[in-house]
């Protein structure tokens, strides 16, 4: 009886110690090569009489079509000087976002051996929080006016659930979402079951991406929306399951519970309580639930069919 102890002590022992090796990846010592332009700098330090030199550095940047004078008008306007202004007071070195997304290219490559690193813009776009990151597979153009944090005055009219995502620390997190977007297939399914796993295989690669930052930063809610999210994850479940919704294809279920917004809507009287896009992170619980208790590879995670993995998935909200 003594040894069966024993032995069932070290093969716990041994699990676990396999557990954190696989959930501490190494990925440092991957190489990944990228170049960071800083466009706001060369574009609004320019005089207007060094345009062609911008554009042949800049080339996706100018549309053919659009006369000198209208850069020449952006750079001497005074909204836009003090934009950049603004900006620069904040980013006027990048040293450490440059860190961060060398790690994240390191955890993306590590995972997906063919992935080619791209080359990094920032600019600005008049504070347009709709397009943070642009991805076309080469480069990523990231607007820094929208990183300049949650209380800057320039963010005064936004609803609150935009400008708590406005921080500096956002940035990787929004290239890292970018970038997956674009590694995963469009859904053909129309159910809200698919809709909540397909959204939760992206917050999935998004916990592989960034291992080191939070949950709460990489979902985007604050800590009192994400404890209220943890605290109801098993009511938020009955509800969906007790009205119906998990093979519906209302589209009306998109805006309620997976869009952003300032609370997911169950009509009830803890609504403003809750966080926007509670299905997400439903979604997210699943599929670590399929991936906890099935073998399967990530690049079979992500072909997978959204509603076999949730037949498989074992899962059982947290009470």
């Amino acid at each position: 009886m003594r040894n069966y102890f024993l032995f069932f002590f070290l093969l716990l022992f041994f699990y676990s110690c396999q557990k954190e090796v696989k959930n501490n990846i190494d990925s440092s010592n991957i190489e990944v090569e990228f170049m960071i332009n800083r466009f706001e700098q060369d574009f609004y330090t320019n005089k207007g009489d060094n345009l062609e030199e911008l554009k042949k550095k800049y080339p996706l940047l100018f549309p053919k079509n659009t006369p000198d004078s209208i850069w020449r008008a952006k750079i001497k306007d005074k909204d836009e000087q003090e934009l950049y202004n603004e900006t620069q007071k904040l980013f006027s070195s990048f040293s450490d976002i440059e860190t961060e997304l060398r790690s994240l290219f390191q955890f993306i490559t590590y995972y997906n051996p063919m992935f080619n690193v791209p080359n990094i813009i920032t600019g600005l776009s008049n504070i347009d929080y709709d397009y943070r990151v642009i991805y076309n597979q080469r480069l990523v153009f990231i607007s820094l006016d929208v990183y300049l944090g949650s209380k800057h005055p320039f963010y005064g009219d936004f609803p609150t659930y935009i400008k708590q995502n406005n921080v500096r620390e956002r940035i990787v997190v929004d290239v890292a979402k970018a970038i997956i977007d674009s590694q995963i297939k469009p859904l053909t399914n129309r159910s809200f079951l698919a809709k909540m796993i397909h959204e939760g295989k992206k917050l999935y690669l998004l916990d592989l991406y960034l291992p080191l930052k939070s949950d709460v930063l990489k979902i985007g809610y604050t800590n009192q929306k994400y404890d209220w999210a943890v605290t109801n994850e098993e009511q938020v479940w009955k509800y969906f399951i007790e009205n119906n919704l998990l093979f519906s294809t209302d589209t009306k279920l998109n805006k309620r519970f997976l869009e952003d917004a300032p609370f997911s809507k169950f009509y009830l009287s803890e609504d403003k309580n809750s966080p926007g896009r509670i299905g997400q992170r439903i979604g997210l619980q699943i599929v670590r639930s399929f991936m906890d208790n099935n073998d399967v590879s990530l690049s079979n995670l992500l072909i997978k069919n959204e509603e076999e993995i949730f037949k498989n998935s074992k899962y059982k909200p947290r009470k």
